[in-house]
């Protein structure tokens, strides 16, 4: 027996044996704002993205229609609204790389943060939400959480293969302070609150 296997097999011998449950972690939701989806408005704006206020009434997609109306490559993953590149045809992450507009649906929100949870399912290839050089996310208000405390206990981060947070478009600032959106990915996030087209969310 090794030096090393002596070491490793007596810190085995000399765990702790106790048993510790881990504490108890507040969700920190006492107070949630009156209206989770003002709160996810402000918050998105306040971190560079847009909010579509869809119209009283009519077409409920004409804000996104208005948005793409002189894009040449638009790539859905929605039914509401289809776009010309389909991206069951994509082959490779760098057959998205010409893509004007993605118009996907989130999973859901965060109100804290003003964020969007897009995963594999929503995306159906990851790299549009990076590629695309405007993304439009669809949200229905049912799906937005109070805080990160119950983003992190949703279902989509154990049963999807992927799941990424995205808080406004791509930015960087360099030391003088200059602010640049689209510098790694996306150069808008617009949010278009409407609900799903099935009453029960796909979580």
């Amino acid at each position: 027996m090794s030096s090393r296997d002596d070491i490793l097999a007596s810190i085995r011998a000399n765990l702790p044996r106790i048993d510790r449950p881990l504490p108890s972690v507040p969700l920190f939701d006492d107070a949630p704002p009156a209206s989770l989806l003002d709160a996810f408005r402000a918050n998105l704006l306040r971190m560079g993205g847009l909010f579509l206020d869809p119209p009283a009434s009519g077409d409920i997609m004409a804000p996104v229609r208005t948005k793409i109306v002189d894009a040449k490559i638009v790539c859905s993953t929605v039914p509401e609204l289809p776009g010309n590149r389909d991206i069951a045809g994509a082959e490779a992450p760098q057959d998205l790389a010409d893509v004007d507009y993605a118009i996907v649906r989130a999973s859901f929100a965060v109100a804290e943060t003003g964020s969007v949870l897009l995963s594999d399912v929503d995306l159906r290839l990851n790299a549009v939400a990076y590629l695309a050089q405007h993304l439009i996310v669809l949200l229905d208000p049912a799906d937005i959480v109070v805080n990160l405390h119950h983003a992190y206990r949703r279902a989509e981060f154990r049963e999807r293969h992927y799941a990424c947070f995205h808080t406004g478009p791509s930015a960087t600032a360099d030391i003088e302070g200059v602010l640049i959106h689209g510098a790694q990915g996306v150069r808008s996030l617009s949010v278009l609150p409407l609900a799903r087209p099935s009453a029960t969310p796909d979580h």
